[in-house]
């Protein structure tokens, strides 16, 4: 390396008992030089006092690019932490410990940082003392106390933002710079090279844009409530129209309502003037009539008196002819029930007549039943013996039986072999298996859809591939018990525990082109290596390790196909990282003094051990170990199979039983055959060898019953005379009850004969006597009319006398007039503009109320309605004129305030795209960044799109933290930085450990583009951090490189000597061969 010749820096640090020099390669800054060169906000020093490796350090860098070297483990990270918290910035930044205690040095009680900053008008010196009892911190600005919220303020006055990734990138964050999104690359870009007013101008426009939103949607509510009020208005406006209309007609209802009462009383009044003279009329006429009747009446009397005797002797005749009548009819009565009795005399002999005939015809059919037996019988004596037959047959039989018994026994067996199988058993622990297995995979889904949709594509496509492919890891490793699981996973990245296994690489390729290239998924794939780790042994066997308390090898608490198991030996060391319990815990000073172990487990920490290259010192960290969240579903791969093979099995028993069933079956079926025949055989001959003695049996009780029947014949004659006998008695019965009834009829027709004499004599003296009723009747009906007509017209006068009391005083009551007081002169005008009759009034009255009920739904409301709304139609315009202009001024405003932006933003972005773009030509690459925004309106959803290749056979594609390799994002990353660097508006840059992933080629390119670029004299102070260099660099005059080194064997600050140092190094070169 080569020292600058210029000035001289020197840093210092004591780490254990003693001091060593930290950077030799500088001079310390004269007060008039060099300062002049830094950009405001420059660090100017910075000094740690047990903080993380350090006991005591300071450290001067330079104006311009400042390389800070030195071997992992020595401290350089922690000058990157000491600029973060001494400048205010929170413990999340750097990615390590959320506890600001925790950057203490392990076993002291405080540290301390300070930071010097280049200010024109006086530097400005932060002191932070930090203690790890609490957590809390103390701050000094310039030697005075102050709150944190003081530094932060005063930090923020000079640019610096060691929040923003395009200012400060620690170690454990050059990852995050790739994932972030293109809104929080631009707000970064902004805040860390823009003007300070652009990221204040960005802010506004985005809030000016949430207020147009809001505003387009006021005016837009207000106008449509606007269009819906007017609207409604014009509706009600047609019903108040009708309301005006409907009044109208219910004013003339009233005037209507108030002439009908005058109206009916003056009809009334004048109907009582006629009623009283009806009545004086009829009164003459009743006096005429009652004079006239007198004669006619006396002369009906007399007749009456003649009619009274005859009608009584009529009245006893008719009785007398009643009773013989009835008698005729009782004596009919009986001669009918005798015809019925002979009658019935008469069917039981035709019964018994009948019941000889069906006795004669059994008899005829049993003799020839007797004659058919006999001759069948004598056709079955000529038959040869069957019994041998029979012998034989029965033989078969038993026969038969056993060998169905051996049959069924089998079938029994093979049916109990078959329910020994338990293949349904074994299948539903299969199917449970498979349901963890399901759990599992959604977990995956829930976590990480991409990995999902490739295990479906590849369960699909396996025979693409030709070599073993694993599915993700968390799918396939197996925790043997529950508890080791959050070791597992605590070990194992979750980016490789959702990774694809490959036996080969071609298949990885291939597999990578087909979801990552064509399908646009986020996957991860590894390789598994070539020569299997998965059995190497651990650097020390458990044994030897019980006495620290750790009782396995994180390899022995999982299972996991080869490939997997080889990778995570390979890559991660399950095998050689040892599980401990509590007693571990309370060892752990012990535990970690011994040199072969780098990661190891207690019961709920992890504890990483870090010793270092020069001065062999151990360094620490732990950190808890969080609950597993993948693998505490296990399913034992190896019995899995073992149960697939099993259930194969026991298909293939069940097939053969099955077969088997089926013979036997069809054995028992010809079996069962040939029984049923022999059966028949034996019923035939069975039957054959009864029949005969059927025969006799039946031949006897036919015999037998014809017997019986010859004996008992009815007697046909006796029961004939014995009916004539009894027909007679009836008969002579039936003579004597006619006599009496011929006596009845004489007697009626006799008493008939007088009644019609007395009926003649009656008619007579009738007619006479209605002839005068009628006449009388006449004079009689024209008196009582006269004499009603009399009272009713009295009645009528009455009443009408009241009701004209009554209705003169409603239409006065109606018309609100005194009692005495008589029709005012506007209501008679008015009246007389009207029908003068009920008819008419009631017709007109009947014609309004229709037209007014036509007009329905309507109230005084709804002219209120209507006129209260049109009031706020008024106020609604006025609303919306102001809304509308105050919209306008804000699109005028979001106009300028665009401007004001946008144009500065494309030209800060076309410079980076110039350097970001010059920078990859000069590496033979491409790369570009442009200002992306979907919808120019969309302030909020501008961002800064970054687009890079690294080869020729492919196109430009973005920057995300999944389509480049690591060293490209890292490439991408530090080129981009160093775009912004040219464009100097942050006081300094930090970037750590950047070009790790790099290969030897693209590091070279890059630290020529910085060297560059960070030592021209517009740039401001950049610091980058690196454990490694290659040989044969070019450096700059410009440069200030700090060399760290760490370890108890270092000289002290105070006796550090550089002149000397190089006067050695001199002679030392001089005394070589």
């Amino acid at each position: 390396m080569a020292a600058p010749s210029k000035k001289q820096r020197f840093s210092f640090s004591h780490s254990g008992s003693q001091t060593s020099t930290n950077m030799p390669v500088a001079g310390q800054r004269d007060a008039t030089g060099e300062e002049g060169r830094f950009v405001e906000g420059s660090i100017l020093r910075i000094t740690m006092k047990n903080f993380l490796t350090y006991d005591y350090s300071e450290v001067f860098p330079g104006p311009n690019l400042n390389m800070i070297v030195g071997a992992n483990g020595t401290g350089k990270s922690s000058i990157v932490c000491a600029i973060c918290l001494g400048l205010a910035g929170k413990t999340a930044i750097l990615g390590r410990g959320d506890k600001v205690g925790l950057y203490v040095k392990r076993g002291c009680q405080k540290g301390f940082i300070e930071i010097e900053l280049y200010k024109s008008g006086g530097n400005v010196v932060i002191n932070r003392e930090i203690h790890v009892e609490n957590n809390q911190s103390l701050w000094m600005l310039n030697g005075r106390h102050c709150n944190q919220k003081t530094v932060e303020e005063e930090v923020k006055a000079l640019r610096i933002q060691v929040s923003n990734l395009c200012q400060f990138l620690p170690q454990e964050k050059v990852g995050e710079f790739a994932k972030m999104s293109k809104i929080e690359l631009l707000e970064a870009t902004e805040k860390s090279v823009g003007p300070p007013e652009m990221y204040e101008y960005h802010c506004e426009l985005k809030n000016f844009r949430n207020k147009e939103r809001e505003l387009e949607n006021v005016v837009k509510e207000k106008a449509s409530f606007l269009e819906k009020a007017k609207q409604r208005n014009e509706r009600n406006k047609h019903d108040v129209n009708r309301y005006y209309e409907k009044k109208r007609h219910l004013d003339v209802i009233e005037l209507l309502e108030k002439k009908k009462p005058w109206v009916e009383y003056e009809t009334t009044r004048k109907e009582l003037e006629g009623v009283k003279k009806e009545r004086d009329e009829a009164k003459r006429q009743l006096s005429a009539l009652k004079q006239a009747q007198t004669p006619m009446l006396r002369k009906i009397q007399e007749i009456d008196n003649q009619l009274k005797p005859t009608e009584a002797q009529i009245k006893a005749k008719t009785a007398a002819i009643k009773e013989a009548s009835l008698k005729c009819k009782q004596k009919q009565d009986q001669l009918d029930r005798k015809n019925k009795e002979i009658d019935d005399i008469k069917q039981k002999l035709r019964l018994k007549q009948m019941e000889e005939e069906d006795h004669q015809k059994r008899i005829n059919n049993t003799r020839r039943t007797i004659e058919d037996l006999k001759t069948e019988l004598a056709k079955v004596g000529d038959q040869p013996d069957v019994t041998p037959r029979i012998n034989a047959v029965n033989v078969e039989l038993r026969h038969i039986q056993e060998e169905r018994a051996k049959i069924e026994g089998e079938k029994a067996d093979l049916r109990r072999e078959k329910d020994n199988l338990a293949a349904e058993l074994l299948e539903r622990r299969l199917s449970d298996m498979n349901n963890l297995m399901n759990a599992k995979e959604e977990k995956l889904r829930g976590r990480h859809r991409d990995t999902h949709t490739a295990l479906r594509w590849l369960r699909q496509n396996r025979q693409m591939f030709n070599g073993n492919i694993h599915e993700p890891m968390m799918l396939v490793i197996n925790v043997r018990e529950h508890q080791f699981a959050k070791y597992v996973e605590n070990h194992i990245p979750f980016h490789d525990l959702r990774a694809f296994v490959f036996q080969r690489k071609d298949d990885m390729e291939r597999f990578m082109t087909e979801v990552r290239d064509r399908m646009n998924l986020k996957v991860n794939s590894i390789a598994a290596p070539e020569e299997s780790c998965s059995r190497r042994p651990p650097s020390r066997t458990i044994e030897s390790m019980r006495r620290f308390g750790f009782y396995t090898y994180l390899r022995e608490t999982f299972d996991a196909p080869d490939e997997v198991m080889s990778y995570l030996c390979h890559q991660y060391k399950v095998h050689d990282v040892p599980v401990g319990s509590d007693q571990t815990k309370a060892m752990i000073r012990t535990v970690i003094e011994e040199p072969y172990l780098k990661v190891l487990y207690t019961k709920d920490e992890r504890y990483t051990v870090k010793r270092s290259f020069y001065s062999n010192k151990i360094s620490t960290s732990n950190s808890a170990v969080h609950a597993s969240q993948y693998l505490t579903i296990t399913v034992d791969a190896e019995e899995k199979r073992q149960l697939e093979q099993q259930i194969t099995t026991c298909h293939s028993k069940q097939r053969d039983i099955d077969e088997r069933m089926k013979t036997l079956q069809k054995e028992a079926a010809a079996l069962d055959r040939k029984d049923n025949e022999l059966l028949a055989e034996k019923k035939r001959l069975s039957e054959l060898k009864g029949k005969k003695r059927q025969l006799e049996q039946k031949i006897s009780t036919k015999q037998d019953s014809l017997r019986q029947m010859e004996q008992s014949v009815i007697d046909l004659k006796t029961i004939e005379e014995e009916t004539k006998e009894k027909i007679a008695t009836v008969n002579s019965q039936k003579v004597s009850i006619v006599a009496a009834f011929m006596a009845q009829m004489k007697m009626r027709a006799k008493l008939t004969m007088e009644k019609v004499y007395l009926a003649l004599e009656t008619v007579g003296l009738t007619a006479e006597k209605t002839k005068l009723e009628n006449d009388c009747r006449e004079g009689a009906s024209e008196l009582k009319i006269t004499d009603q007509k009399c009272s009713r017209l009295e009645q009528r006068k009455v009443q009408l006398t009241e009701l004209c009391k009554g209705l003169l005083k409603r239409a006065k009551s109606i018309c609100r007039m005194q009692p005495d007081e008589s029709l005012p002169e506007d209501l008679r005008n008015a009246f007389s503009k009207l029908p003068d009759t009920l008819d008419e009034i009631d017709a007109m009255l009947n014609e309004e109320r229709s037209r007014a009920e036509c007009f329905t739904g309507l109230s005084e409301s709804v002219v209120d309605e209507y006129n209260r709304r049109e009031q706020e139609i008024k106020h609604l315009e006025k609303e919306l004129e102001d809304k509308s202009n105050a919209l306008n001024a804000y699109r005028q405003n979001i106009s300028e305030a665009k401007e004001r932006w946008l144009n500065p933003l494309k030209q800060l972005v076309e410079q980076i795209n110039d350097k970001f773009s010059d920078f990859f030509r000069s590496m033979q690459c491409a790369g570009e960044v442009d200002l992306h925004s979907e919808n120019e309106e969309e302030y909020d959803k501008y961002g800064i799109r970054i687009r890079v290749k690294f080869h020729s056979s492919t196109q430009l594609h973005e920057l995300t933290a999944h389509h480049q390799s690591g060293g490209e994002r890292s490439v991408s990353t530090m080129l981009y930085l160093m775009a912004l660097q040219e464009l100097n508006r942050c006081p300094f840059r930090v970037v750590d450990e950047i070009n790790q992933g790099m290969d030897p080629v693209n590091e070279r390119r890059v630290f020529d583009i910085v060297v560059r670029t960070a030592c021209k004299e517009t740039t401001s102070q950049y610091f980058f951090i690196t454990p490694k260099l290659l040989q044969n660099l070019q450096y700059a005059e410009e440069m200030t490189i700090l060399c760290v080194h760490n370890g108890p064997y270092m000289l002290p600050p105070n006796q550090w000597d550089e002149k000397a140092f190089i006067r050695r190094s001199f002679q030392s070169n001089k005394l070589e061969p």
